[in-house]
């Protein structure tokens, strides 16, 4: 993972959510489901990175220009599943169907009922998007 700068690695992660369910995916040979997203190359914006991984993932087009910053959460020095870890996050509009490539074995549509089945930093996402009425 990219460092954000005082040696935490980041993520930077897209937050889709329809009818109240939120999209993650599964990368083959894992168990858990993750926002879908990835780290930094050399130089690039949060909107590069973001563009050029759900290109890689999910083969869809995000609208840099209708991203917005849902929040950044992170998980400290110690923590039992990897610590100190940061993912920033974003909602943005897309084109295409969301097909899932290369690392991705499959996606899934979870309610916050499923946060038990992602990643510590994940689940902090999903208690946001049901703070926020927007996670059934």
């Amino acid at each position: 993972m990219a460092d954000g700068g005082g040696g935490v690695p980041e993520k930077v992660a897209w937050v889709l959510v329809r009818g109240g369910r939120v999209l993650v995916t599964r990368s083959h040979g894992r168990d858990r489901f993750y926002f879908p997203g990835g780290r930094r190359e050399a130089g690039e914006s949060d909107r590069e990175t973001l563009v050029r991984e759900i290109d890689e993932e999910l083969r869809a087009e995000i609208d840099p220009h209708s991203m917005v910053h849902f929040g950044t959460f992170e998980i400290g020095e110690g923590h039992p599943e990897h610590g100190p870890f940061r993912m920033i996050c974003y909602t943005a509009d897309h084109r295409g169907e969301l097909t899932p490539s290369r690392e991705i074995a499959e996606k899934a549509w979870f309610r916050h009922a499923d946060r038990d089945r992602v990643s510590a930093v994940d689940r902090m996402v999903f208690d946001a998007l049901r703070g926020a009425g927007r996670l059934s």
